[in-house]
């Protein structure tokens, strides 16, 4: 079992530390919340989307979206659309006042950011069933568990991580200098991720 746990927690770590839209967003709300416990909307968002998929992918369920090229379609086009629109209210966005509460996201906001970036991301949906999903398939029973455990686990530790990160990084930069340059570079980002994805949907076709 301790074998299975710590496949889960490697195999977890090297999914998640790539930078990518889900990252970025919980590292950026972390840096423009006024206070640490508005970031807890995103951390919570992020971290369940995260112990869902991972859930359907062991369970096998998720299987399914990639026999379903329809649901695909539909799936990944809102995503775009989505991270089209995150990004742009991202760059756009003013933090050069972190004392202000309209510097952040509200909670709601958060959340239908934080959901589309987890749920509509190909390469999380794509990661999560063809990588955990499949490494499961080698545990049964107690190390399934463990196996499955510390992959959530390992989320949940991270994405409360990223926002720690990101609220240090807002408190030395009270100025909000440092924050509109990684707003910026978030925005790029996530919208690297939308043309990305544009481009796989496109070649499906």
């Amino acid at each position: 079992m301790l074998a299975a746990l710590l496949h889960g927690i490697v195999l977890a770590f090297g999914l998640i530390l790539p930078l990518g839209a889900q990252n970025v967003f919980v590292f950026n709300q972390g840096a423009s919340q006024p206070k640490f416990r508005g970031t807890i909307p995103v951390i919570i968002t992020a971290s369940l989307c995260d112990t869902l998929l991972i859930l359907l992918a062991v369970l096998g369920v998720s299987v399914i979206v990639l026999t379903m090229p329809v649901l695909q379609t539909v799936l990944f086009s809102i995503g775009i659309l989505f991270l089209i629109y995150m990004g742009w209210s991202i760059w756009k966005s003013d933090p050069s006042d972190l004392s202000r509460q309209e510097a952040s996201m509200p909670p709601k906001k958060q959340i239908m950011f934080a959901m589309s970036v987890s749920l509509l991301n190909p390469h999380a949906i794509l990661d999560t069933i063809g990588v955990i999903g499949t490494s499961s398939l080698s545990y049964s029973g107690t190390e399934k568990a463990a196996f499955t455990a510390a992959c959530i686990i390992v989320s949940w530790i991270w994405f409360s991580g990223l926002a720690v990160a990101g609220r240090i990084v807002g408190n030395v930069d009270s100025q909000g200098k440092f924050l509109k340059m990684i707003n910026k570079l978030s925005a790029l980002i996530i919208w690297g991720v939308a043309i990305y994805i544009a481009i796989q949907l496109f070649q499906k076709f």
